[in-house]
């Protein structure tokens, strides 16, 4: 069998990949597999040292997410991917040629096997024709068609279970994309109610939204008492309706989505719980406010339940 990746040319692939968005190690063994539509699967042994090399020479970096490593390609790594375009190009070609003769050489091991049978039982048709009976040639061309359909029935299954992999597979990518944009916008609408009752109870909750709006509690009560003041309160509820608006889809926009939606769901959790926490930190917490927030994650809980089609 030919090398699939000349020299230096998995390296290069390995950044490819990366660049098209952060993985760990298996999932990177999962792609090339995919590419090469299951007729190739490097080993462990083979993806991580590489891994390893390419981070040490600072082209790649890795963060520990649920105790795996996530590899990202660094600016370094982009570089280089950039300088040798041209060779990511024939990488490509010679990819789909490497499909091509592994696939070529699978069909002629089969075809030859296929072959031997067919020459060793005319051979043994041959060598029993002059001292058996009839019947027992009639038995050997039952056992060839026999042989000939469970073939063509076995190449059948073979296309029919490639053709619903791939069609599963593009079903589960549609799924998972969409499953992703409704997590984002039931996130942005719970944040946005959130915001609206922070707006109006106040407390360490109220002190945080302000602080995602891009204020701070005392300037959000310096513009209600201002409101106060004119007798107009409804335009400082329509100041905070706007920053609330603002906040809902601006908030975590820097979380790119991975591909991965259950992943994508663990980080906007994480980036939430990080920001109460630290607000009650740099601002103190009273008990009152703990129990009126319990009240408002409670609410968030239930919706967000409702949302992943869990029974209330």
């Amino acid at each position: 069998m030919p090398p699939v990746f000349a020299h230096g040319r998995l390296r290069l692939y390995l950044l490819k990949l990366l660049d098209e968005a952060p993985r760990h190690g298996y999932e990177v063994i999962r792609l090339l597999e995919e590419r090469f539509q299951g007729l190739y699967a490097p080993s462990a042994g083979t993806v991580y040292p590489r891994l390893a090399k390419l981070e040490a020479e600072g082209l790649v970096t890795h963060a520990t997410e649920g105790g795996r490593k996530v590899y990202s390609i660094t600016d370094a790594g982009r570089a280089e991917l950039a300088d040798r375009g041209g060779e990511l190009a024939d990488l490509e070609l010679e990819i789909r040629d490497s499909v091509t003769e592994l696939a070529a050489e699978i069909r002629d091991d089969v075809r030859g096997a296929a072959g031997d049978l067919r020459r060793e039982m005319r051979a043994a048709a041959s060598a029993s024709a002059t001292r058996v009976e009839d019947e027992s040639w009639k038995a050997a061309k039952e056992d060839l068609r026999k042989a000939r359909q469970e073939w063509k029935e076995q190449a059948r299954r073979a296309k029919d279970e490639s053709r619903r992999a791939r069609e599963e597979a593009q079903q589960a990518r549609r799924q998972a994309k969409e499953a992703q944009e409704r997590a984002r916008e039931e996130v942005q609408r719970i944040a946005g109610q959130l915001q609206e009752q922070f707006a109006k109870s106040g407390g360490v909750l109220g002190s945080l939204a302000g602080a995602w709006l891009g204020g701070t509690p005392a300037a959000g009560s310096a513009d209600a008492a201002a409101a106060g003041a004119d007798g107009d309160a409804g335009r400082a509820s329509e100041r905070a309706s706007e920053r609330a608006s603002e906040w809902a889809s601006e908030w975590a926009a820097d979380l790119a989505a991975t591909g991965d939606p259950a992943r994508d769901l663990d980080r906007l959790l994480d980036r939430f719980r990080d920001e109460v926490r630290d607000a009650a930190r740099d601002r103190g917490v009273t008990s009152a406010q703990v129990a009126e927030a319990r009240r408002h994650l409670e609410a968030a809980c239930g919706r967000l339940a409702t949302t992943f089609g869990a029974r209330p």
